[in-house]
């Protein structure tokens, strides 16, 4: 990226200049080009999509914006990540949680198994809710998975209920970052054949 010191004139010059777009952000001035679009095509669903997820992202951040915790926290991860803060909250909001991996390796029925959950967010996944049924429906247990280490994106749920060996489970995790969108995975496991 090139670097260029302005004329002290030109220290607080924003907006357009032909097709040129001048921003300052954390004290420093980026260009950029116009977007060029073809105003007489129509948007596809796939842009009119796109827009209407937009149009969320801004609406979250502006709430989250006038909530003193919710700035508080997006401003200093910006500051951490030469950014703004409405910049990373509208990313938190575009970029959804992912939940990549569900070990039931260490789950055998028993009361105290643990169930770890591996997850992935931009700025953090804040809850990993698990249900645990039986193939038919009925709930065993509910609850929510600890992350040991914050910001690590490995979590553990600690199993309440004792199940008898050979019942068929359905093990369901759902992970939600802040502005509530979710992940969900889900497995079946024979209790005392994993």
């Amino acid at each position: 990226m090139a670097k260029v010191k302005l004329n002290p004139a030109f220290l607080e010059f924003r907006g357009a200049m032909g097709d040129m777009v001048f921003k300052k952000r954390n004290g420093k001035t980026y260009v950029s080009m116009k977007p060029q679009g073809d105003e007489t095509r129509e948007p596809s669903p796939a842009q009119l999509d796109c827009r209407q997820n937009f149009t969320q992202a801004r609406e979250y951040t502006k709430v989250a914006m006038a909530d003193e915790t919710l700035r508080a926290f997006y401003e200093a991860l910006a500051e951490r990540n030469d950014s703004t803060a409405h910049a990373v909250c509208m990313g938190d909001y575009l970029n959804r949680p992912t939940l990549d991996e569900l070990d039931l390796y260490h789950y055998h029925g028993q009361v105290g198994d643990r169930i770890r959950i591996t997850t992935q967010d931009d700025v953090g996944v804040v809850t990993v809710d698990m249900t645990l049924t039986t193939i038919d429906g009925t709930t065993i247990e509910k609850g929510k998975a600890v992350e040991p280490w914050p910001g690590s994106g490995d979590w553990e749920y600690i199993a309440t209920v004792s199940v008898a060996p050979g019942t068929e489970l359905l093990v369901e995790a759902q992970a939600s970052d802040r502005p509530g969108s979710r992940a969900v995975r889900s497995e079946t496991v024979t209790v005392g054949m994993n």
